[in-house]
């Protein structure tokens, strides 16, 4: 019923790792392109990390190279986002999306992606 519900959020201190989870309910999950998205209070959804339906091209944001990593099981339809050495600003309520491979827009593009979750909080305490 619902194409896309992620889990996995909630407070951490600084330095700290969380990894989210959304679990899909889309048919050809393994030819969709993957993607998370942050939204902190008052300000614009961000990109933050996106692979490709093949798997072999991935971006990440530049705050957050080195120290997230999104991953896709494409057995289990889920993907998910391992955040380590957590920072404040990453504050966020955290989305995933996903689009078919043959949508037009970048990886990074939000508006190109018709299938969203819910959000999940996280909160990262100084």
């Amino acid at each position: 019923q619902v194409p896309l519900a992620e889990s996995g959020g909630g407070l951490v201190q600084a330095g700290g790792s969380l990894r989210l989870s959304c679990a899909a309910s889309i048919h050809t999950f393994s030819d969709h392109t993957l993607a998370w998205f942050r939204q902190a209070p008052g300000k614009e959804r961000e990109f933050v990390a996106g692979v490709s339906w093949s798997g072999d091209y991935i971006r990440y944001r530049d705050s957050v190279t080195g120290r997230f990593t999104i991953s896709r099981d494409n057995a289990n339809s889920t993907f998910y986002l391992q955040m380590n050495s957590l920072k404040p600003e990453d504050t966020a309520v955290y989305l995933c999306a996903a689009k078919s491979s043959e949508t037009s827009g970048s990886i990074w593009a939000s508006r190109s992606y018709y299938y969203w979750g819910q959000g999940t909080q996280v909160t990262v305490s100084s």
